[in-house]
């Protein structure tokens, strides 16, 4: 199963919607994610940590316990390769000019194809909406 890192957070967030991703995890063996996705983590907590939603110390416990999880094999990180890089490439070369999508995003979706995933799970209504460019459905729980 292929988690973006919309989904992601929220097995360490209440964000809205946290407990049916959780319940989705639980249901798994084995949770796939973007090699990028480890960035963009770390980056999300520190926003929360900027925003004021939690203070130094939650911070801190965050980051560490999302490196722990890592260290201790709780996700499949996708690495990007050449074929990765290439499906990239070839969505933006050939996607409708009204499809928006970030850069993070498509390389989630690059990575799930590529590495043989048929849906990837996300909140983000962009990411859901370009997954099917890639071959993958979208689904969101929340």
């Amino acid at each position: 199963m292929v988690f973006d890192t919309s989904y992601l957070v929220r097995l360490y967030l209440q964000d809205v919607g946290y407990e049916k991703v959780r319940d989705l995890a639980e249901s798994t063996h084995a949770i796939a994610i973007a090699w990028h996705g480890h960035a963009e983590i770390i980056a999300a907590f520190h926003r929360i940590y900027r925003e004021g939603r939690v203070n130094k110390k939650a911070y801190s416990d965050l980051v560490d316990q999302f490196l722990a999880d890592t260290s201790n094999s709780l996700y499949q990180w996708l690495e990007f390769n050449e074929n990765v890089r290439v499906r990239f490439v070839s969505y933006f070369r050939t996607a409708p000019a009204t499809l928006f999508l970030r850069a993070a995003d498509a390389l989630h979706l690059a990575s799930a194809a590529e590495y043989g995933y048929k849906e990837i799970y996300s909140h983000d209504k962009h990411l859901l909406k370009a997954a099917p460019f890639f071959g993958l459905s979208g689904k969101n729980v929340i």
